[in-house]
């Protein structure tokens, strides 16, 4: 199984979006802007605020026709129900450009939340998330050890766990130590500190 893990991962870089996702009542507009780098998250984030039944969300708004998302931001005001959108950070962290006037103006009055880079607890927390969801299991020697060697990005976890499942499926045994070691050489080379 590939993609996002099944549960949220709440750590240091998106405790403070989670908190105010939580409180739609509070956001200007009832309107928020959830934006962060590719696969840290968003998606599962606006996934979970609609089946709370806290509002409604657009994923990848940015990549929307601006008119008719435009229209769907009046629907939103006109039914008090508190919109989300979600919107992918771009090449050093560049945000949504918005052409239409209109729009500009209403996202810009909106609350815009980030999600940030993962700290080493979150990264383990996310891999276990990751292996979890394709049926691995991970010790938790193992997550540390990965976690404080592995690229510091959502994306980054994630792949580094896919790699590892991709090792442990062509060698046919369980992921230890001699897998996870490949694993990160094949991600981010061959320099890494011994285990002990």
């Amino acid at each position: 199984m590939t993609g996002q893990p099944r549960r949220v991962v709440v750590g240091d870089a998106n405790a403070a979006a989670v908190e105010a996702l939580s409180h739609p009542e509070t956001w200007p507009y009832r309107t928020a802007v959830l934006c962060g780098e590719p696969r840290s998250g968003k998606s599962l984030l606006a996934k979970w605020f609609m089946d709370s039944g806290m509002g409604d969300a657009i994923d990848d708004a940015d990549k929307m026709d601006e008119t008719a998302l435009f229209h769907r931001w009046n629907r939103a005001q006109a039914d008090g129900v508190p919109l989300l959108l979600t919107t992918t950070l771009g090449a050093e962290g560049a945000v949504w450009s918005i052409a239409l006037p209109d729009l500009r103006s209403r996202m810009g009055g909106s609350l815009w939340v980030e999600i940030d880079t993962p700290d080493d607890a979150m990264l383990a927390d996310l891999i276990a998330a990751h292996a979890e969801a394709r049926g691995l299991i991970l010790p938790d020697d193992g997550l540390r050890y990965l976690a404080s060697r592995c690229e510091r990005s959502h994306m980054g976890a994630e792949r580094l766990v896919a790699e590892i499942d991709r090792i442990s499926l062509e060698r046919k045994c369980a992921p230890g130590a001699a897998v996870w070691r490949e694993a990160l050489e094949v991600m981010i080379g061959p320099d890494q500190p011994s285990l002990l």
